[in-house]
């Protein structure tokens, strides 16, 4: 940080930042970020920063010019401060010598990944970067998000909306494409603007995140999609004669007027308001719609049904998101880390056991391994999601419905998972956690897998240029202190906590 009463010119910040030993560069670039990029925007200094960055470039070693592409980068991406124009034009003279600079080889991770970052900032020199060596040894998801990076708006052939974790990833069929055309075909071209703006992020976010954590850690482990999906279907047992929602009639509550609810052909009836809702492929509709679930005419149960979508989320979507949130780039968890610790940590009394948006359930199907499928109910607010889940699980109901109303009595439920999800809802997490700790009964666990946010201001802002429907204006993670808050506050007791990277995984219990 800057000390407040002494002046300090960008010219002493960047004399101490070429001074440093290349080990020992964390707090003199910090300080340089401070004084050039307060907040996302360019401060008065930066310009004077910058030209004396670029004319001593070619003369640093690769730690400290694996750092200035960082500074650079961020500084193209801003879109407001004092001389702007001045400084974006002073970063794009030097772009020769940074592709110079950009060695062939995906190990020289000290400069290889911050100066790819810093080169996808120049689609006007689309063509010299594909053509250069850096681009050949590129793993397929970075190539994929460079080639993105680089591209322009087509408006009339414009395609949007599929960005994360890479275009590449994205093999959509005649149908997909179809059902994109469909709603790209709609928007006007503001919309249509900010949709490429909002990916185009998304992609410089991915880039910057895993160049910035390359450059203080080391070279990322490269992404191998999973095969997760070959589990599909893997059902440990088939609904059971009395329905599937019958068994769990006693812990079952209206969402409305917690009424109990019973099975009453193809629904669930309130006994206390009389309302309706339906139930179709194992899916019963909290939602309010009160229409059943069809597959035949929903479309995005089609999609849901199809390999490259129904199992995107487990083979391409998810690994990535971990990789980013929490800084999981060396790939220290994995799912069978993950696995081990739902089956050490997950200890339900007696009642059911929910899993909170359980997406496509995958691990879903683990609790069902521990505990039983009888036992479990699924709930998520993602019908695509949940027609997968139903797919791997059919002896497993599940919930169309929201996390911040709990459709379960008081102290009915034996445990309750929430794995990778909270930060999916972050508006409604404090109350879902608060429901959990309605709902569960004395001794029951929680068990939870979240994100924090990251103490470093450089690698909050990579994650916040990730943009998803439930994140449109940006990424939102959680800051820790809230989350063991929301925890206390439900009355539940912390008796595990882990915090590799920026993971959250914590197990509380609720108290007798």
């Amino acid at each position: 940080m800057l000390r407040p009463g002494i002046i300090v010119t960008p010219g002493d910040l960047v004399d101490g930042f070429a001074a440093a030993a290349p080990d020992d560069l964390a707090e003199p670039f910090a300080r340089l970020v401070e004084a050039t990029w307060a907040g996302g925007q360019v401060t008065a200094g930066a310009l004077s920063a910058v030209r004396r960055l670029g004319a001593r470039f070619a003369g640093l070693d690769p730690h400290h010019q694996g750092h200035v592409a960082i500074l650079f980068g961020l500084l193209l991406e801003a879109r407001r401060g004092d001389g702007l124009d001045a400084v974006h034009t002073v970063i794009a003279d030097g772009f020769d010598q940074y592709l110079r600079a950009w060695p062939a080889d995906r190990d020289a991770d000290t400069l290889f990944f911050p100066l790819l970052y810093l080169l996808a900032h120049f689609p006007g020199r689309r063509a010299e970067v594909l053509a250069a060596p850096g681009t050949g040894v590129l793993d397929r998801d970075d190539r994929s998000r460079l080639d993105r990076a680089l591209a322009s708006l087509d408006e009339k052939n414009p395609d949007v909306g599929r960005a994360f974790p890479y275009p590449a990833a994205w093999e959509l069929n005649e149908d997909e494409r179809d059902f994109d055309r469909a709603w790209i075909d709609r928007l006007g071209p503001q919309e249509l603007q900010a949709h490429w703006d909002n990916d185009t992020e998304t992609v410089l976010g991915h880039l910057g995140a895993k160049a910035y954590w390359a450059l203080l850690h080391g070279s990322p482990v490269p992404f191998v999609p999973t095969a997760e999906a070959a589990r599909a279907g893997d059902a440990p047992g088939r609904p059971a004669p009395g329905g599937l929602f019958g068994r769990h009639a006693e812990a079952l509550r209206c969402p409305h007027c917690h009424g109990r609810m019973s099975e009453s052909g193809d629904a669930m009836v309130c006994a206390g308001c009389a309302r309706s809702f339906p139930v179709a492929e194992g899916i019963l509709n909290l939602t309010g719609t009160g229409a059943p679930v069809d597959r035949s005419q929903d479309f995005l149960f089609k999609l849901a049904e199809m390999p490259t979508m129904g199992y995107f989320y487990e083979t391409y979507a998810r690994p990535n998101f971990l990789r980013l949130c929490g800084a999981n780039w060396n790939a220290g968890i994995t799912p069978a880390v993950e696995d081990a610790y739902i089956a050490e940590q997950v200890r339900p009394v007696d009642g059911p056991v929910l899993d909170l948006a359980a997406g496509a359930g995958r691990w879903t199907s683990v609790l069902a391994e521990h505990v039983g499928a009888d036992r479990l109910i699924a709930l998520d607010l993602g019908l695509p999601m949940l027609a997968a889940l139903r797919e791997r699980l059919p002896a497993v109901p599940a919930v169309l419905g929201g996390a911040d109303v709990l459709p379960f009595g008081d102290a009915t439920l034996g445990a309750v998972m929430c794995w990778n999800a909270l930060q999916a809802f972050p508006a409604q997490a404090p109350a879902a956690i608060r429901e959990v700790g309605r709902c569960l009964r004395p001794g029951g666990t929680f068990t939870l897998l979240t994100f924090r946010n990251s103490p470093d201001p450089v690698y909050r802002y990579f994650v916040g240029r990730h943009h998803f429907p439930q994140h449109a204006a940006g990424l939102h993670l959680f800051d820790y202190d809230d989350i063991l808050r929301w925890i206390a506050d439900a009355g539940l007791t912390i008796q595990d906590e882990r915090t590799p990277g920026m993971f959250v995984i914590m197990t509380a219990v609720r108290a007798g």
